[in-house]
């Protein structure tokens, strides 16, 4: 089962309005579904290569034998930083920094090179970036 949700879990987003967010600083401390994500579910996510999470991040997942290098260590996320700033980071991290090779997650606006499949969709739903977040915090050392 967790097989089968994972080989789907980057289907681009349905075609449903964002919920709406403020940004508070470098965080946007609300949840996006009003509820707080699931770690299981997230950790599934990020470990899934369609997710492109671990192809620029390495972290705790002995599992994924080829982890990306090109981007912060995930161990002791939930350390360095907030629940909020772990959200504005998934959501749009060109919030924070303007060239930064990560995509916007749940960004549909001024985006350029997308593809046709993902246009006018953000790559997760607000359900996914809550179960990162949940997971991310976790992760302590």
């Amino acid at each position: 089962m967790l097989a089968a949700a994972a080989s789907t879990a980057f289907a681009p987003a349905s075609a449903v309005e964002l919920r709406p967010y403020t940004v508070v600083g470098d965080a946007i401390p609300a949840s996006l579904t009003r509820a707080r994500g699931d770690a299981t579910r997230g950790r599934a996510l990020v470990v899934e290569r369609a997710s492109t999470c671990i192809l620029c991040h390495s972290g705790p997942f002995p599992e994924q034998a080829f982890q990306g290098d090109l981007a912060p260590n995930l161990a002791g996320s939930g350390s360095r930083w907030t629940e909020g700033q772990l959200r504005l980071r998934l959501v749009d991290a060109s919030h924070l920094n303007a060239m930064t090779i990560m995509p916007s997650y749940y960004r549909v606006d001024g985006l350029a090179r997308v593809g046709n499949s993902w246009r006018g969709k953000p790559i997760l739903s607000a359900e996914q970036i809550e179960d990162i977040v949940a997971y991310l915090v976790t992760l302590r050392e």
